[in-house]
Protein backbone atom coordinates (compact mmCIF):
# COMPACT_ATOMS: atom_id res chain seq x y z
CA UNK A 1 0.00 0.00 0.00
CA UNK A 2 2.68 2.34 0.71
CA UNK A 3 4.15 1.61 -2.95
CA UNK A 4 0.63 2.43 -4.18
CA UNK A 5 0.65 5.81 -2.27
CA UNK A 6 4.15 6.82 -3.64
CA UNK A 7 3.22 6.03 -6.72
CA UNK A 8 -0.36 7.74 -7.35
CA UNK A 9 1.72 10.82 -5.29
CA UNK A 10 4.38 10.89 -8.04
CA UNK A 11 1.54 10.58 -10.45
CA UNK A 12 -0.29 13.71 -9.16
CA UNK A 13 2.78 15.55 -9.14
CA UNK A 14 4.06 14.85 -12.54
CA UNK A 15 0.22 15.90 -13.77
CA UNK A 16 0.18 18.93 -11.00
CA UNK A 17 3.65 20.07 -12.31
CA UNK A 18 3.15 19.41 -15.96
CA UNK A 19 -0.40 21.67 -15.51
CA UNK A 20 1.97 25.14 -13.45
CA UNK A 21 4.27 25.12 -15.44
CA UNK A 22 2.23 25.32 -18.85
CA UNK A 23 -0.51 27.99 -17.22
CA UNK A 24 2.89 29.84 -15.90
CA UNK A 25 5.10 29.45 -18.83
CA UNK A 26 2.13 30.64 -21.37
CA UNK A 27 1.58 33.91 -19.13
CA UNK A 28 5.51 34.70 -18.95
CA UNK A 29 5.39 34.12 -22.65
CA UNK A 30 2.96 36.34 -23.69
CA UNK A 31 4.24 39.11 -21.49
CA UNK A 32 7.38 39.11 -23.02
CA UNK A 33 6.02 39.08 -26.36
CA UNK A 34 4.00 42.38 -25.37
CA UNK A 35 7.00 44.03 -23.88
CA UNK A 36 8.90 43.62 -27.31
CA UNK A 37 6.53 45.07 -28.95
CA UNK A 38 6.36 47.89 -27.04
CA UNK A 39 9.96 48.81 -26.97
CA UNK A 40 9.83 47.71 -31.01
CA UNK A 41 7.24 50.58 -30.98
CA UNK A 42 9.57 53.18 -28.55
CA UNK A 43 12.65 52.42 -30.30
CA UNK A 44 11.24 53.12 -33.78
CA UNK A 45 9.78 56.29 -32.24
CA UNK A 46 13.16 57.65 -30.72
CA UNK A 47 14.69 56.60 -34.53
CA UNK A 48 12.46 59.32 -35.65
CA UNK A 49 12.87 61.55 -33.34
CA UNK A 50 16.46 61.49 -33.57
CA UNK A 51 16.37 61.37 -37.28
CA UNK A 52 14.48 64.86 -37.44
CA UNK A 53 16.92 65.99 -34.90
CA UNK A 54 20.04 65.45 -37.12
CA UNK A 55 18.61 66.55 -39.88
CA UNK A 56 17.53 69.95 -37.91
CA UNK A 57 21.39 70.32 -36.58
CA UNK A 58 22.66 69.64 -40.55
CA UNK A 59 20.76 72.16 -41.69
CA UNK A 60 21.86 74.35 -38.77
CA UNK A 61 25.61 73.42 -39.45
CA UNK A 62 25.13 74.40 -43.50
CA UNK A 63 23.92 77.72 -42.46
CA UNK A 64 26.69 78.44 -40.42
CA UNK A 65 29.24 77.57 -42.51
CA UNK A 66 27.58 79.34 -45.50
CA UNK A 67 27.48 82.45 -43.11
CA UNK A 68 31.21 81.94 -42.49
CA UNK A 69 31.70 81.89 -45.72
CA UNK A 70 30.09 85.11 -46.99
CA UNK A 71 31.84 86.69 -44.00
CA UNK A 72 34.81 85.94 -45.30
CA UNK A 73 34.47 86.68 -49.12
CA UNK A 74 33.15 90.31 -47.46
CA UNK A 75 36.72 90.06 -45.52
CA UNK A 76 38.72 89.39 -48.45
CA UNK A 77 36.26 92.30 -51.05
CA UNK A 78 37.17 94.42 -48.19
CA UNK A 79 41.28 93.74 -47.83
CA UNK A 80 41.56 93.41 -51.98
CA UNK A 81 39.22 97.16 -52.11
CA UNK A 82 42.23 98.49 -49.61
CA UNK A 83 45.57 96.66 -51.46
CA UNK A 84 44.09 98.41 -54.90
CA UNK A 85 43.40 102.04 -53.02
CA UNK A 86 46.94 101.58 -51.48
CA UNK A 87 48.53 100.56 -55.16
CA UNK A 88 46.73 103.27 -56.49
CA UNK A 89 48.10 106.19 -54.09
CA UNK A 90 51.59 104.74 -54.49
CA UNK A 91 51.34 105.09 -58.20
CA UNK A 92 50.38 108.57 -57.80
CA UNK A 93 53.10 108.86 -55.39
CA UNK A 94 55.40 107.68 -57.98
CA UNK A 95 54.37 110.22 -60.55
CA UNK A 96 55.19 112.72 -58.62
CA UNK A 97 58.49 111.62 -57.33
CA UNK A 98 59.36 111.09 -61.06
CA UNK A 99 57.97 114.59 -61.81
CA UNK A 100 60.13 115.63 -59.08
CA UNK A 101 63.19 114.09 -60.40
CA UNK A 102 63.16 115.27 -64.13
CA UNK A 103 62.92 118.81 -62.40
CA UNK A 104 66.40 118.33 -60.37
CA UNK A 105 67.89 116.58 -63.39
CA UNK A 106 67.09 119.79 -65.28
CA UNK A 107 68.11 122.19 -62.41
CA UNK A 108 71.53 119.78 -62.69
CA UNK A 109 71.76 119.90 -66.00
CA UNK A 110 71.59 124.06 -65.94
CA UNK A 111 73.69 123.67 -63.11
CA UNK A 112 76.56 121.76 -64.61
CA UNK A 113 76.30 124.46 -67.51
CA UNK A 114 77.08 127.33 -65.45
CA UNK A 115 79.66 125.62 -63.54
CA UNK A 116 81.46 124.84 -66.33
CA UNK A 117 81.16 128.44 -67.66
CA UNK A 118 82.49 129.30 -64.27
CA UNK A 119 85.34 127.38 -64.46
CA UNK A 120 86.57 128.17 -67.84
CA UNK A 121 85.87 132.05 -66.72
CA UNK A 122 88.46 130.97 -63.54
CA UNK A 123 91.04 128.91 -66.01
CA UNK A 124 91.20 132.17 -68.23
CA UNK A 125 91.60 134.60 -65.49
CA UNK A 126 94.01 132.04 -63.74
CA UNK A 127 95.97 131.91 -67.12
CA UNK A 128 95.90 136.04 -67.19
CA UNK A 129 97.07 136.29 -63.31
CA UNK A 130 100.13 133.72 -64.09
CA UNK A 131 101.22 136.21 -67.23
CA UNK A 132 100.59 139.03 -65.39
CA UNK A 133 102.78 137.77 -62.48
CA UNK A 134 105.21 136.30 -65.08
CA UNK A 135 105.56 140.11 -66.42
CA UNK A 136 105.73 141.52 -62.98
CA UNK A 137 108.38 139.28 -61.34
CA UNK A 138 110.21 138.57 -64.37
CA UNK A 139 110.07 134.97 -63.64
CA UNK A 140 108.46 132.15 -65.75
CA UNK A 141 106.13 129.47 -63.64
CA UNK A 142 109.07 127.16 -63.94
CA UNK A 143 112.10 129.97 -62.71
CA UNK A 144 109.63 130.33 -59.41
CA UNK A 145 108.88 127.10 -58.60
CA UNK A 146 112.60 126.20 -58.43
CA UNK A 147 113.62 129.32 -56.46
CA UNK A 148 110.84 128.55 -53.93
CA UNK A 149 112.42 124.45 -54.14
CA UNK A 150 115.34 126.63 -53.06
CA UNK A 151 114.20 127.96 -50.48
CA UNK A 152 112.27 125.21 -49.29
CA UNK A 153 115.73 123.23 -49.40
CA UNK A 154 117.51 125.75 -46.83
CA UNK A 155 114.50 125.99 -44.61
CA UNK A 156 114.98 121.55 -44.50
CA UNK A 157 118.90 122.21 -44.23
CA UNK A 158 118.35 124.08 -41.31
CA UNK A 159 115.70 121.91 -39.58
CA UNK A 160 117.87 118.91 -40.36
CA UNK A 161 120.72 120.29 -37.98
CA UNK A 162 118.68 121.85 -35.52
CA UNK A 163 117.29 118.27 -35.05
CA UNK A 164 121.08 117.03 -34.98
CA UNK A 165 121.82 118.93 -32.71
CA UNK A 166 119.04 118.15 -30.50
CA UNK A 167 119.48 114.75 -30.79
CA UNK A 168 123.34 115.32 -29.54
CA UNK A 169 122.12 117.02 -26.27
CA UNK A 170 119.44 114.53 -25.61
CA UNK A 171 122.38 111.41 -25.90
CA UNK A 172 124.75 113.82 -23.47
CA UNK A 173 121.46 114.42 -21.64
CA UNK A 174 121.11 110.54 -21.33
CA UNK A 175 124.54 109.24 -20.86
CA UNK A 176 124.92 112.09 -17.85
CA UNK A 177 121.77 110.49 -16.71
CA UNK A 178 122.52 107.05 -17.01
CA UNK A 179 125.65 108.63 -14.64
CA UNK A 180 123.97 109.86 -12.40
CA UNK A 181 122.39 106.45 -11.71
CA UNK A 182 125.05 104.72 -11.80
CA UNK A 183 126.56 106.79 -8.98
CA UNK A 184 123.41 106.71 -7.01
CA UNK A 185 123.40 103.05 -7.00
CA UNK A 186 126.43 102.90 -6.16
CA UNK A 187 126.07 105.20 -2.84
CA UNK A 188 122.71 103.26 -1.47
CA UNK A 189 125.20 99.76 -1.54
CA UNK A 190 127.52 101.35 0.13
CA UNK A 191 127.05 102.31 4.38
CA UNK A 192 127.86 105.63 3.50
CA UNK A 193 126.20 108.85 5.18
CA UNK A 194 122.60 108.90 3.72
CA UNK A 195 119.38 110.76 4.20
CA UNK A 196 118.02 110.66 8.06
CA UNK A 197 114.73 108.82 7.48
CA UNK A 198 116.21 106.12 5.79
CA UNK A 199 119.08 105.01 8.16
CA UNK A 200 118.64 106.61 11.66
CA UNK A 201 116.40 104.73 14.19
CA UNK A 202 115.40 106.64 17.29
CA UNK A 203 114.84 104.76 20.50
CA UNK A 204 113.10 106.62 23.61
CA UNK A 205 114.37 106.05 27.06
CA UNK A 206 112.90 106.09 30.47
CA UNK A 207 114.96 108.65 31.53
CA UNK A 208 118.46 110.15 31.10
CA UNK A 209 119.86 107.69 33.47
CA UNK A 210 119.38 104.31 31.19
CA UNK A 211 121.85 106.14 28.66
CA UNK A 212 124.69 105.35 31.26
CA UNK A 213 123.28 101.89 31.71
CA UNK A 214 123.46 101.34 28.25
CA UNK A 215 127.06 102.28 27.93
CA UNK A 216 128.20 100.54 30.69
CA UNK A 217 131.17 100.10 33.00
CA UNK A 218 134.00 101.73 30.11
CA UNK A 219 131.86 101.50 27.24
CA UNK A 220 131.77 97.64 27.36
CA UNK A 221 127.80 97.68 26.95
CA UNK A 222 127.58 99.87 23.62
CA UNK A 223 130.29 98.18 22.51
CA UNK A 224 128.79 94.31 22.69
CA UNK A 225 125.45 95.84 21.14
CA UNK A 226 127.29 97.56 18.32
CA UNK A 227 129.34 94.68 17.90
CA UNK A 228 126.74 92.38 17.22
CA UNK A 229 123.82 94.26 15.41
CA UNK A 230 126.97 96.08 13.36
CA UNK A 231 124.77 99.29 14.54
CA UNK A 232 126.05 102.61 15.62
CA UNK A 233 124.84 104.07 18.80
CA UNK A 234 124.79 107.67 18.84
CA UNK A 235 123.95 108.72 22.91
CA UNK A 236 123.86 112.79 22.91
CA UNK A 237 122.69 115.55 24.69
CA UNK A 238 119.88 114.55 23.34
CA UNK A 239 117.14 114.29 25.94
CA UNK A 240 115.53 110.75 26.75
CA UNK A 241 116.85 109.44 23.75
CA UNK A 242 119.48 107.15 21.67
CA UNK A 243 119.86 107.56 18.01
CA UNK A 244 120.59 104.38 16.15
CA UNK A 245 122.17 104.85 12.75
CA UNK A 246 123.32 102.31 10.26
CA UNK A 247 122.48 101.80 6.23
CA UNK A 248 121.17 98.13 6.87
CA UNK A 249 117.72 98.92 8.05
CA UNK A 250 117.52 95.08 9.19
CA UNK A 251 120.47 95.10 11.03
CA UNK A 252 118.76 98.58 12.55
CA UNK A 253 115.77 96.93 12.88
CA UNK A 254 117.45 94.02 15.02
CA UNK A 255 119.32 96.98 17.01
CA UNK A 256 116.39 98.76 17.62
CA UNK A 257 114.23 95.41 19.45
CA UNK A 258 116.97 94.17 21.52
CA UNK A 259 117.55 97.84 22.86
CA UNK A 260 113.95 98.09 23.93
CA UNK A 261 113.92 94.31 25.45
CA UNK A 262 116.95 95.42 27.73
CA UNK A 263 115.21 98.67 28.57
CA UNK A 264 111.98 97.06 29.48
CA UNK A 265 114.11 93.73 31.41
CA UNK A 266 116.84 96.61 33.19
CA UNK A 267 119.68 93.84 33.47
CA UNK A 268 122.19 95.39 30.76
CA UNK A 269 125.59 93.36 30.65
CA UNK A 270 127.48 91.59 28.02
CA UNK A 271 125.68 88.07 28.06
CA UNK A 272 122.35 89.29 28.49
CA UNK A 273 122.80 91.63 25.44
CA UNK A 274 123.80 88.68 23.94
CA UNK A 275 120.49 86.68 24.50
CA UNK A 276 118.79 90.00 23.52
CA UNK A 277 120.07 90.29 20.63
CA UNK A 278 119.76 86.70 19.59
CA UNK A 279 115.85 87.04 20.56
CA UNK A 280 115.69 90.57 18.38
CA UNK A 281 116.71 88.38 14.97
CA UNK A 282 114.35 85.64 15.32
CA UNK A 283 111.54 87.76 16.08
CA UNK A 284 112.51 90.12 13.06
CA UNK A 285 113.04 87.09 11.37
CA UNK A 286 109.22 85.87 12.09
CA UNK A 287 108.19 89.85 10.92
CA UNK A 288 110.28 89.39 8.06
CA UNK A 289 108.03 85.64 7.08
CA UNK A 290 104.91 87.52 7.90
CA UNK A 291 105.11 90.68 5.78
CA UNK A 292 106.45 88.48 2.66
CA UNK A 293 102.93 86.49 3.17
CA UNK A 294 101.01 89.15 4.15
CA UNK A 295 102.10 90.81 0.52
CA UNK A 296 101.91 87.84 -1.50
CA UNK A 297 98.00 88.00 0.14
CA UNK A 298 97.26 91.29 -0.61
CA UNK A 299 98.65 90.81 -4.14
CA UNK A 300 96.60 87.60 -4.53
CA UNK A 301 99.77 85.87 -5.77
CA UNK A 302 99.69 82.17 -4.41
CA UNK A 303 102.81 78.96 -4.32
CA UNK A 304 105.58 80.95 -4.00
CA UNK A 305 108.74 79.63 -2.41
CA UNK A 306 109.04 79.91 1.06
CA UNK A 307 112.45 81.97 0.75
CA UNK A 308 111.05 84.02 -1.92
CA UNK A 309 108.44 84.92 0.45
CA UNK A 310 111.36 85.80 3.32
CA UNK A 311 113.40 87.81 -0.21
CA UNK A 312 109.89 89.89 0.04
CA UNK A 313 109.56 90.59 3.72
CA UNK A 314 113.06 91.77 3.60
CA UNK A 315 111.84 94.22 1.07
CA UNK A 316 109.53 95.72 4.18
CA UNK A 317 113.16 97.53 5.07
CA UNK A 318 114.21 98.78 2.07
CA UNK A 319 113.59 101.81 0.37
CA UNK A 320 114.43 103.67 -3.26
CA UNK A 321 114.34 107.32 -3.42
CA UNK A 322 112.26 107.32 -0.01
CA UNK A 323 109.80 104.83 -1.40
CA UNK A 324 109.04 101.56 -0.01
CA UNK A 325 110.43 98.62 -1.87
CA UNK A 326 107.58 95.93 -0.67
CA UNK A 327 104.59 98.24 -1.20
CA UNK A 328 105.85 99.94 -4.70
CA UNK A 329 106.38 95.73 -5.67
CA UNK A 330 102.50 95.70 -4.55
CA UNK A 331 101.21 98.25 -6.07
CA UNK A 332 102.86 97.21 -9.87
CA UNK A 333 101.55 93.70 -9.49
CA UNK A 334 97.70 95.22 -8.98
CA UNK A 335 98.53 97.58 -11.73
CA UNK A 336 100.16 94.96 -13.96
CA UNK A 337 97.43 92.90 -13.16
CA UNK A 338 94.50 95.38 -13.90
CA UNK A 339 96.17 95.97 -17.17
CA UNK A 340 95.99 92.74 -17.95
CA UNK A 341 92.69 91.81 -17.42
CA UNK A 342 91.70 94.69 -19.17
CA UNK A 343 93.63 93.71 -22.30
CA UNK A 344 93.39 90.05 -21.90
CA UNK A 345 96.30 88.92 -21.20
CA UNK A 346 97.86 86.50 -18.24
CA UNK A 347 96.73 88.20 -15.08
CA UNK A 348 98.07 85.36 -12.46
CA UNK A 349 102.17 86.05 -14.69
CA UNK A 350 101.54 89.64 -14.67
CA UNK A 351 100.81 89.86 -10.83
CA UNK A 352 103.82 87.35 -10.13
CA UNK A 353 106.20 88.71 -12.16
CA UNK A 354 105.08 92.62 -11.01
CA UNK A 355 105.64 91.10 -7.28
CA UNK A 356 108.71 89.75 -7.70
CA UNK A 357 110.18 92.29 -10.16
CA UNK A 358 112.58 94.46 -7.67
CA UNK A 359 112.97 91.24 -5.60
CA UNK A 360 116.81 91.89 -6.48
CA UNK A 361 116.86 94.83 -4.02
CA UNK A 362 116.41 92.57 -1.13
CA UNK A 363 119.75 91.20 -1.39
CA UNK A 364 121.56 94.04 -3.75
CA UNK A 365 123.69 95.49 -1.32
CA UNK A 366 125.13 91.77 -0.32
CA UNK A 367 125.53 90.68 -3.89
CA UNK A 368 127.58 92.29 -6.70
CA UNK A 369 125.50 93.65 -9.72
CA UNK A 370 122.62 95.39 -10.83
CA UNK A 371 119.11 94.54 -9.23
CA UNK A 372 117.45 93.10 -12.09
CA UNK A 373 120.35 90.69 -12.73
CA UNK A 374 119.89 89.61 -9.13
CA UNK A 375 116.66 89.24 -9.14
CA UNK A 376 116.21 86.87 -12.08
CA UNK A 377 118.89 84.64 -10.43
CA UNK A 378 117.12 84.24 -7.36
CA UNK A 379 113.83 83.75 -9.47
CA UNK A 380 115.43 80.69 -11.80
CA UNK A 381 117.16 79.48 -8.49
CA UNK A 382 113.09 79.29 -6.58
CA UNK A 383 111.99 78.29 -9.77
CA UNK A 384 109.61 80.79 -11.05
CA UNK A 385 108.22 79.88 -14.61
CA UNK A 386 110.35 81.96 -18.08
CA UNK A 387 107.63 84.48 -18.41
CA UNK A 388 108.11 85.61 -15.20
CA UNK A 389 112.02 85.54 -15.28
CA UNK A 390 111.82 87.54 -19.09
CA UNK A 391 109.35 89.92 -16.99
CA UNK A 392 112.02 90.53 -13.97
CA UNK A 393 114.55 91.39 -16.86
CA UNK A 394 113.31 93.60 -18.77
CA UNK A 395 111.26 95.94 -16.52
CA UNK A 396 113.59 98.59 -16.79
CA UNK A 397 114.46 98.18 -20.70
CA UNK A 398 117.86 96.24 -20.43
CA UNK A 399 116.56 94.10 -22.56
CA UNK A 400 113.85 94.23 -25.22
CA UNK A 401 110.45 92.74 -23.29
CA UNK A 402 108.91 89.98 -25.39
CA UNK A 403 105.60 89.47 -24.20
CA UNK A 404 102.76 91.15 -23.13
CA UNK A 405 103.00 90.84 -19.48
CA UNK A 406 106.77 91.74 -19.47
CA UNK A 407 105.58 95.16 -21.16
CA UNK A 408 102.54 95.81 -18.64
CA UNK A 409 105.55 95.18 -15.66
CA UNK A 410 107.51 97.63 -16.99
CA UNK A 411 104.44 100.57 -17.60
CA UNK A 412 103.41 99.59 -13.68
CA UNK A 413 106.70 99.73 -12.71
CA UNK A 414 106.86 103.40 -14.36
CA UNK A 415 103.42 104.47 -13.19
CA UNK A 416 103.97 103.53 -9.73
CA UNK A 417 107.49 105.52 -9.42
CA UNK A 418 106.01 108.40 -11.20
CA UNK A 419 102.79 109.06 -9.37
CA UNK A 420 102.65 111.91 -7.39
CA UNK A 421 103.98 111.58 -3.47
CA UNK A 422 105.63 108.12 -4.66
CA UNK A 423 109.12 109.74 -4.61
CA UNK A 424 110.69 112.70 -3.67
CA UNK A 425 109.22 114.88 -5.90
CA UNK A 426 106.58 117.08 -3.71
CA UNK A 427 102.98 117.12 -4.61
CA UNK A 428 102.50 120.81 -4.85
CA UNK A 429 105.83 121.30 -7.41
CA UNK A 430 103.73 118.52 -9.89
CA UNK A 431 100.92 120.40 -9.44
CA UNK A 432 102.30 123.63 -10.17
CA UNK A 433 104.34 122.08 -13.21
CA UNK A 434 101.52 120.76 -14.69
CA UNK A 435 99.49 123.79 -14.51
CA UNK A 436 102.37 125.87 -16.02
CA UNK A 437 102.34 124.07 -19.04
CA UNK A 438 99.04 124.43 -19.57
CA UNK A 439 99.12 127.95 -19.05
CA UNK A 440 101.79 127.88 -21.76
CA UNK A 441 99.87 126.55 -24.05
CA UNK A 442 97.08 127.84 -23.44
CA UNK A 443 98.62 131.56 -24.13
CA UNK A 444 98.86 131.19 -28.29
CA UNK A 445 96.44 132.42 -30.42
CA UNK A 446 94.12 129.96 -31.93
CA UNK A 447 94.22 127.46 -29.02
CA UNK A 448 91.05 125.89 -28.32
CA UNK A 449 92.05 123.90 -25.13
CA UNK A 450 94.90 122.06 -23.88
CA UNK A 451 95.53 118.96 -21.40
CA UNK A 452 98.99 117.86 -19.48
CA UNK A 453 98.89 114.23 -19.64
CA UNK A 454 101.33 111.02 -18.96
CA UNK A 455 102.22 112.58 -15.66
CA UNK A 456 103.69 115.63 -17.16
CA UNK A 457 105.25 113.87 -19.89
CA UNK A 458 102.82 115.02 -22.60
CA UNK A 459 100.81 117.98 -23.04
CA UNK A 460 97.91 117.30 -25.58
CA UNK A 461 96.73 120.90 -27.34
CA UNK A 462 93.61 121.44 -29.45
CA UNK A 463 93.37 124.31 -31.83
CA UNK A 464 90.60 126.45 -33.73
CA UNK A 465 90.77 125.42 -37.06
CA UNK A 466 89.10 128.15 -38.38
CA UNK A 467 92.13 130.21 -37.06
CA UNK A 468 94.94 127.68 -37.56
CA UNK A 469 95.30 125.30 -40.76
CA UNK A 470 97.10 122.17 -41.30
CA UNK A 471 100.84 124.09 -42.03
CA UNK A 472 100.39 126.50 -39.57
CA UNK A 473 99.99 123.47 -36.77
CA UNK A 474 104.05 122.66 -37.10
CA UNK A 475 104.78 126.10 -36.55
CA UNK A 476 102.61 126.38 -33.45
CA UNK A 477 103.99 123.27 -31.66
CA UNK A 478 107.53 124.15 -32.49
CA UNK A 479 106.83 127.32 -30.84
CA UNK A 480 105.04 126.41 -27.94
CA UNK A 481 108.18 123.83 -27.36
CA UNK A 482 110.84 126.71 -26.72
CA UNK A 483 108.13 128.32 -24.75
CA UNK A 484 108.49 124.90 -22.71
CA UNK A 485 112.25 125.02 -22.72
CA UNK A 486 113.06 128.57 -22.09
CA UNK A 487 110.31 128.95 -18.97
CA UNK A 488 109.95 125.18 -17.01
CA UNK A 489 111.96 123.05 -15.29
CA UNK A 490 111.42 119.38 -15.75
CA UNK A 491 112.61 115.90 -15.76
CA UNK A 492 113.35 114.09 -19.46
CA UNK A 493 111.47 115.14 -22.12
CA UNK A 494 107.69 116.29 -22.94
CA UNK A 495 105.66 115.87 -26.21
CA UNK A 496 103.54 118.69 -27.39
CA UNK A 497 100.79 116.95 -29.57
CA UNK A 498 98.90 119.43 -31.48
CA UNK A 499 95.41 118.31 -33.05
CA UNK A 500 93.92 120.15 -35.81
CA UNK A 501 90.00 118.37 -36.16
CA UNK A 502 87.58 119.41 -38.07
CA UNK A 503 83.65 118.20 -37.90
CA UNK A 504 80.40 118.60 -39.98
CA UNK A 505 77.39 118.10 -37.61
CA UNK A 506 73.65 117.41 -38.93
CA UNK A 507 70.71 116.42 -37.48
CA UNK A 508 67.90 113.66 -39.27
CA UNK A 509 64.69 114.50 -38.42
Amino acid sequence: MEILFVILGAVFGIFAGYYIRKTIGEGKINNAEELAKRIVEDAERDGETQKKELLLEAKEEIHKLRSEVEKENRERRNELQKLERRILHKEETIDRKSDSIEKKEDLLIRKGRELEEKENLINELYEKQVLELERLSGLTSEEAKELLLNDIRKEIIHESAIMIKEMENKAKEEAEKKAREIISVAIQKCAADHVAESTVTVVPLPNDEMKGRIIGREGRNIRTLETLTGIDLIIDDTPEAVVLSGFDPIRREVARIALEKLIVDGRIHPARIEEMVDKAKKEVDNIIREEGEQAAFEAGVHGLHPEIIKLLGRLKYRTSYGQNVLRHSIEVAHLAGVMAAELGADVKIAKRAGLLHDIGKAVDHEIEGPHVDIGVDLARRYKESKEVLHAIAAHHGDIEPQTVEAVLVQAADAISAARPGARRETLEAYIKRLQKLEEIANSFEGIEKSFAIQAGREVRIMVKPEEINDDQILHTAREIVKRIESELDYPGQIKVNVIRETRAIEYAK
